[in-house]
């Protein structure tokens, strides 16, 4: 990518958590000034100097915050932005974009090979084939299911694409009803929730971490689902009651779950979830495609570009919003 910067953009200085994205940046804006912070200590000691900072919005050291005296725009290299939500009210004139829309056909890809295997028990037909056991039964078309999709952003629309493609109903729920999606085949609001959760067979969780959404299923919403129903979740392991999961699981309330988001991560090696026959557990990897730099970079580079030529920003969060 080749830049065209004029000669009052020299005195931009651009902070990168990151080296590989750092020399992307050199590479596409060589005018510009690109520092790469491999550790806490030198972000501590380099983001004074910052306008730019580019880093994960998950985990960034928000506390750096008051030191960056220069900073005007913070990219964040994930679609959350979940370590700037708590002082959101204190960084109000500070841009933040994210990385919205690089994970949607990974996750899309994830949660597709997670309903095909969880609707066919593929971790019974692997016990079985551990035992050398052959027991044949019937499977019902998946196209004869329906998904309910918790939150319709860019990753819940292309599950609901991918699902719609294999045949399966969709009820998605969203706040925004004033337009139909494609491939929706009923909206609802998020009040509505439980109305999605007894007619879906399989539900999947896609909505941003925020307060309104933490917790948002406990033992209330998984007794409100199908029995023969599976819980996915893909958002934030702070969306579930992780302890009211585990007891509704052992209990036979639903069916199963495939988790790959959990309340503390790694998952602690004594969690009950290791070791329940039916719950597929996955270590935070269905947004993480193998091209994820490059992904962020794409966005990140013609952001840069907008940035000097003083255009509107692809991806600006909605701090009050916290997406």
């Amino acid at each position: 990518m080749t830049s065209s910067i004029s000669t009052a953009s020299d005195t931009v200085t651009v902070l990168v958590h990151g080296s590989e994205i750092a020399r992307l940046a050199r590479e596409g804006f060589p005018n510009l000034r690109v520092l790469s912070a491999k550790d806490l200590t030198s972000l501590e000691d380099q983001v004074a100097d910052a306008d730019i900072i580019v880093g994960s919005g998950i985990d960034f050291p928000v506390q750096l915050f008051d030191k960056a005296r220069r900073l005007r725009w913070f990219q964040s290299t994930s679609a959350g932005i979940d370590a700037i939500l708590p002082i959101r009210d204190r960084v109000s004139d500070l841009i933040v974009t994210n990385a919205r829309g690089i994970h949607a056909d990974s996750i899309a890809d994830f949660v597709m090979t997670g309903i095909g295997m969880m609707h066919w028990d593929f971790p019974r037909f692997m016990r079985e084939q551990s035992g050398r056991e052959w027991h044949m039964r019937p499977v019902q078309p998946i196209s004869h299911k329906t998904l309910g999709v918790v939150g319709l952003g860019s990753i819940g629309v292309e599950i609901a694409r991918r699902a719609k493609s294999a045949g399966m109903t969709v009820i998605g729920s969203k706040r925004d009803l004033t337009s139909p999606l494609e491939n929706v085949d009923r909206l609802l609001p998020p009040k509505d929730i439980a109305e999605l959760l007894r007619l879906s067979d399989f539900v999947v969780l896609a909505v941003p971490h925020l307060p309104e959404t933490t917790k948002l299923m406990g033992r209330e919403q998984l007794r409100q689902m199908r029995r023969g129903a599976f819980l996915i979740n893909i958002a934030r392991g702070s969306v579930i009651a992780e302890s009211e999961l585990v007891e509704e699981l052992q209990a036979g309330t639903i069916a199963g779950a495939l988790l790959d988001v959990f309340e503390r991560e790694p998952l602690p090696t004594d969690s009950p979830l290791w070791t329940m026959p039916n719950v597929l557990i996955t270590p935070h990897v269905s947004g993480y495609p193998s091209d994820y730099t490059a992904r962020v970079f794409e966005i990140f580079g013609d952001n840069l570009q907008r940035y000097l030529e003083k255009k509107p920003l692809r991806n600006v969060v909605d701090l009050t919003r916290g997406y």
